[in-house]
């Protein structure tokens, strides 16, 4: 019986919405979101994710700060990010410009940025900083939501 009772309600979620009876949406906070990706210009789509989500997060409203490590971190010499592109996408360069241009803050794993050659350089075009353990374990702590691509 109470199954019922509850299937019953879920229908009339929408409904309510309908009639504008939605708390939820009245009282929407901005949330802290940390995007977390290793996907590299190996594989183009995986490789805009974190980059296209963390827009449209933060075209929401949304605070986001974007972590990459491994093979990512090559998304931030200019000339790889403007050559990756995702199936039906811009490249990874224009949602990087956005990006910027909204000041999300990306980090590139300090050691993985040298293992591969990233530059200061290669993350000033983005307003991109090095990251390191301790930075990694800040962004988990300050963050509401974890975002792994």
């Amino acid at each position: 019986m109470s199954r019922r009772n509850a299937l019953s309600q879920l229908a009339a979620i929408p409904l309510m919405m309908a009639a504008g009876t939605s708390v939820a949406a009245e009282t929407k906070l901005p949330l802290k979101i940390m995007m977390k990706s290793a996907w590299g210009s190996d594989d183009p789509t995986k490789a805009a994710f974190p980059f296209s989500h963390a827009l449209a997060l933060a075209e929401a409203g949304h605070e986001v700060q974007i972590y990459l490590l491994g093979e990512a971190v090559v998304l931030m010499r200019k000339v790889v990010a403007d050559a990756v592109t995702p199936v039906g996408w811009p490249t990874v360069g224009e949602f990087l410009n956005k990006l910027s241009a909204k000041h999300v803050q990306i980090y590139a794993c300090g050691a993985c940025s040298r293992a591969r050659a990233v530059t200061e350089t290669d993350l000033a075009n983005y307003g991109a900083k090095f990251g390191s353990p301790p930075i990694f374990v800040s962004l988990v702590e300050w963050a509401d939501h974890i975002i792994t691509e």
